[in-house]
């Protein structure tokens, strides 16, 4: 019989492991909806705004989105954005309501509903309009009801129960109250401008309604006869050349334009003189040679012969050949007081009026002839310029871009924006080449031009009787005090009106107090905060350069323009008693008031109806969302309350962030904001924008249904937003990776905590140094984070938090004290130094992790505290126990740390050779100018995870000959054979 030795025990049940029935597994997407459950019924939001009564309270104004199909990612990157940073507020103690809102006015919905008609063969036309108005509100209080249910689902959290709509009785009640400041305060007017419009939704777009694509047009050349030139009778006869891209404006040209100290010439043709610029001359030949002389051969300048001098005093050009002929030469100041006639003259009656050239400072010699044809219908400068010279508008195109029936040429044809008819095979070109007056035409001028976003067809520059806010009228007081008085006086016009007299009320001002609105608005943007600074720029250029505010739109669903206009004078009435009766209509029956029958009951016994035409122009949907902070912010915070923030993407610098600037600065002579956030547009993973075109849309949605609204929330947070950011499979699963490392973190400490309570709590002072170097370290990352949220730097805060959990806490800290916790009997100091530390970081590791990760927080936080009336989001930021030796204890820790690294990777070569299976069979030499005390040597054994450390001239490591301990697998030296106990598990078995 053979002697066997006795199995060595198993003491895998005398080791503390941690406990906790907190999943690896996150399983979001099933178990958020749940999450969202618990705060309804909770009445989290509300609950929040009782706890908050009376502290500083902290505004963030929500941009509303459209209320029209389903969520995209640039929303769903917005929102969270918002989350974030509102309860990140809440979290330092401030109370932070969210009012989330809906642009429900406006083209993109009224264009939904007409598709719809179209569909069914209807006109919009041709249903009443109280009848569409019902349908637009109808459509926009679904999709309302479905972007809530969404915003929800991402976990933002507000108040849903009540959120601002521009639809909402009170909200057009204010929103056209806000109109009737302007009116009363002498800041509107109606003119008739070039304004960018739309021939398809036929209706004026905003700037920000508009985005550029490159296109192929028609571009020409087009020869004008000179018939008078006073101060160059040379001229007369020959033909004045412009060049253009819009040929469908050559049937409203009204004058040409030259540059008055542009070098211009005269050179012949056969017998046919073209008057262009000097420095255009090689351009010009370019294009029209071909088109006019197809069949080469003789060079059509000289019949043939030689490029020379023409006369006495002129040049021979410096061409290849020998030069073009100049015939004359001069400055375009020579220019003044001559006339051309128009190349459809014949018609007679418009087409016969001699047109005159007008000096532009706008003329260049970039490109084209160096002569700028005038069409003051659709153009800027060319409005501007024809102005000066008492040239009106002619309203020849209609709104859906097609000539007016009666109109000479071309009547009742189009549209302008139809390819075919602009091309140069088109009518127009055919007609201008019978008359002899087209030089060259071709279908390849490749440029950059605007589209209406919604339809995507092009637009035009068009004028139209629109209401205008001027941005340098004087009449805007700072902050403002005029106050109209009656129907007002024609005498302040604002310029740029006729043909239609200006309705601008003259209200009493003060003296000197006559700023504009334009320098009100600069010095708003200078007084406020921008995020990212650049953004300043960016917005100021914008308001310096833009035009009147054009605030009309020819459309049906928005709030009316609701001003009477007196038939015999043109202006607008003002009378504050007509105005009051306006608001209260519309509070108590909406914007549909001014569609019945009641304008008499509105003007009052003072006026006749039959003296007035009711303005049947609705507001532009960007003054709508500009008055938001009058309803939303004001109506339920105070009178004169601002917004701490403001937050949209970059492209609202030109849209919600300028109009709301403009609205209060035009009603309350000061910006409705004190800081303004932008964030950059969410990309495809390969940094290409998103369209169902190219197949990359990221469906949020979809991201959602599969990984849970967290992960997306990781996403937004770790992202560098101030700047575009991608969106693809491997950005977020970098994403849920951080996730999955951080609710790890969650994991351990749940189940290493389990069943600590205060008694077992240890003070700061009784602790070991590693504990109170990790104190420390927390305090300085505390600090960090908070900096961090006070700025909105959000991906700075999420790395802070992820680093310092994945490094300071689990690759260290954790690492180092797996042997206590798992060892060490439950009263020994060490461990319940440990555990004490492991609770202050658990209390704010989910703190700070609230705001971002907030469904996965409240999951953490009830795993531990389960209390059906409590949540993680009523918590505060954490207060944390003071640290009096941290500074030293951090250089100590911080030295030691580093040379753990030396360590470790001198361990790793000895692993791969498997010279030794882990760090625990090593002993370790390292470098040191003293002795080590034996508990300094145990100390940093332990920091090591090594057998032994002892003092040497560099970092050596070898194996160590101690055997090891059956419980903590520890190499030590009172281990006499491997398995059984060392001193310390000896002792905890023992009193187990």
């Amino acid at each position: 019989m053979t002697d066997t030795p006795a199995p060595a025990r198993d003491y895998r049940d005398t080791v503390f492991l941690p406990k906790t029935d907190f999943p690896m597994k996150a399983g979001l997407a099933a178990k958020e909806p749940a999450i969202l459950e618990r705060w309804a019924k909770l009445g989290i939001y509300d609950r929040l705004r009782e706890q908050r009564l009376g502290r500083e309270r902290f505004i963030l104004h929500d941009g509303p989105p459209y209320a029209n199909g389903d969520i995209h990612m640039g929303h769903a990157m917005n929102k969270v954005l918002k989350d974030i940073i509102v309860r990140s507020q809440s979290l330092m103690g401030k109370d932070a309501p969210y009012v989330p809102g809906w642009d429900c006015h406006g083209l993109p919905i009224e264009w939904k509903v007409e598709e719809a008609y179209r569909a069914k063969k209807l006109d919009k036309d041709d249903v009443p309009v109280d009848q569409f108005r019902a349908e637009c509100r109808a459509y926009a209080e679904k999709w309302v009801a479905v972007q809530k249910a969404e915003f929800e689902r991402l976990g933002v959290m507000g108040d849903w129960a009540d959120p601002y709509l521009t639809m909402k009785y009170e909200a057009e009640a204010a929103i056209v109250g806000e109109l009737l400041k302007f009116a009363e305060s002498g800041q509107l007017y109606r003119g008739a401008k070039p304004v960018m419009w739309s021939p398809v939704e036929k209706t004026a777009l905003a700037e920000a309604e508009v985005e550029y694509e490159d296109i192929a047009s028609t571009q020409i050349d087009v020869a004008f006869e000179i018939d008078s030139a006073p101060n160059a009778p040379e001229l007369e006869g020959a033909y004045a050349v412009i060049w253009t891209t819009t040929p469908w404006t050559i049937p409203v040209n009204q004058a040409l334009s030259y540059g008055p100290e542009i070098e211009y010439v005269l050179v012949a043709d056969g017998d046919r003189r073209f008057l262009i610029a000097d420095a255009l001359i090689d351009s010009f030949f370019a294009r029209t040679l071909p088109s006019r002389h197809p069949g080469g051969g003789r060079d059509p300048l000289t019949n043939g012969g030689d490029r020379g001098e023409v006369g006495p005093g002129l040049r021979r050009g410096d061409g290849e050949e020998g030069g073009v002929a100049i015939l004359w030469r001069g400055k375009g100041s020579d220019l003044a007081d001559a006339t051309a006639r128009h190349p459809m003259h014949a018609l007679g009656g418009f087409f016969a009026k001699p047109r005159p050239f007008l000096p532009g400072e706008f003329v260049t010699t970039d490109a084209g002839t160096g002569l700028v044809h005038m069409a003051p219908d659709h153009g800027e400068d060319d409005f501007e310029l024809c102005k000066q010279y008492g040239i009106d508008p002619v309203f020849a195109v209609d709104g859906a871009g097609m000539y007016r029936a009666d109109w000479a040429w071309l009547g009742g044809q189009g549209s302008v924006i139809n390819k075919k008819f602009v091309s140069a095979d088109g009518p127009i070109c055919t007609d201008l080449r019978e008359a002899g007056a087209l030089l060259a035409a071709s279908d390849d001028f490749k440029h950059s031009y605007p589209h209406s976003w919604r339809s995507k067809a092009k637009v035009i520059f068009r004028a139209t009787p629109q209401w205008f806010i001027p941005m340098d009228a004087s009449s805007a007081p700072s902050p403002l005090r005029g106050e109209g008085r009656g129907e007002g006086q024609p005498s302040n016009a604002a310029p740029g009106t006729t043909p239609h007299p200006s309705p601008l009320p003259d209200g009493e001002r003060e003296p000197g107090n006559g700023a504009t609105l334009r320098e009100i608005a600069l010095d708003a943007i200078a007084a406020t905060t921008w995020i990212p600074a650049r953004a300043e720029n960016r917005i100021t250029s914008m308001v310096q350069g833009r035009p009147d505010w054009v605030i009309s739109r020819q459309r049906a669903w928005g709030v009316p323009i609701a001003l009477f206009v007196n038939r015999l004078t043109g202006q607008y009435l003002n009378d504050p008693a007509v105005n009051a009766r306006i608001v209260e209509a519309f509070r108590e029956n909406g914007a549909d008031a001014w569609y019945a029958d009641g304008h008499q009951a509105l003007l009052g016994p003072d006026y006749d109806l039959a003296d007035y035409e009711v303005v049947k122009d609705i507001l532009d949907v960007w003054f709508d969302s500009g008055c938001t902070h009058v309803f939303t912010v004001e109506a339920r915070y105070g009178e004169g309350t601002r917004a701490n923030l403001y937050l949209e993407g970059s492209d609202q610098h030109r849209g919600w962030f300028q109009s709301s600037l403009l609205e209060s600065c035009g009603t309350r002579g000061r910006a409705p904001y004190d800081a303004v956030l932008t964030h950059g547009f969410a990309l495809d993973g390969q940094g290409r924008k998103m369209s169902k075109s190219l197949g990359n849309v990221v469906d949020p949605l979809k991201i959602i249904g599969e990984s849970g609204a967290d992960i997306l929330r990781m996403w937004v947070a770790s992202t560098d937003y101030f700047d575009d950011v991608k969106i693809g499979k491997e950005v977020l699963a970098t994403a849920s990776d951080a996730y999955r490392k951080l609710r790890n973190t969650f994991r351990y400490m749940l189940g290493a905590l389990e069943g600590f309570d205060d008694s077992e709590r240890v003070a700061v002072s009784d602790m070991p140094e590693l504990e109170r170097y990790v104190l420390h370290r927390l305090g300085m990352i505390d600090t960090e984070l908070r900096q961090a949220a006070e700025a909105y730097e959000f991906n700075r805060y999420t790395r802070l938090l992820t680093d310092f959990a994945n490094e300071d806490l689990s690759a260290f800290f954790f690492d180092i004290r797996k042997d206590s916790l798992y060892c060490d009997a439950p009263t020994d100091i060490k461990r319940r130094s440990y555990r004490t530390v492991l609770d202050v970081l658990f209390h704010a590791l989910v703190r700070y992790a609230a705001p971002v990760l907030c469904f996965t927080a409240e999951e953490v936080w009830q795993s531990r505290f389960p209390n059906d009336d409590s949540s993680v989001h009523y918590l505060e930021w954490p207060s944390l126990p003071e640290v009096e030796d941290g500074v030293e204890v951090g250089k100590k820790w911080t030295q030691i740390r580093a040379l753990r690294e030396t360590v470790t990777e001198a361990i790793e070569p000895m692993r791969r050779e498997k010279t030794v299976r882990s760090s625990l069979e090593a002993e370790v030499t390292i470098k040191s100018m003293s002795s080590l005390a034996p508990t300094e040597a145990a100390e940093l054994a332990e920091a090591f995870i090594v057998a032994k450390v002892t003092p040497g001239d560099a970092v050596t490591v070898t194996r160590t000959d101690f055997h090891k301990c059956g419980r903590c697998w520890r190499h030590l030296p009172e281990v006499t054979v491997d398995g059984e106990l060392c001193n310390r598990c000896d002792e905890v078995v023992a009193d187990a």
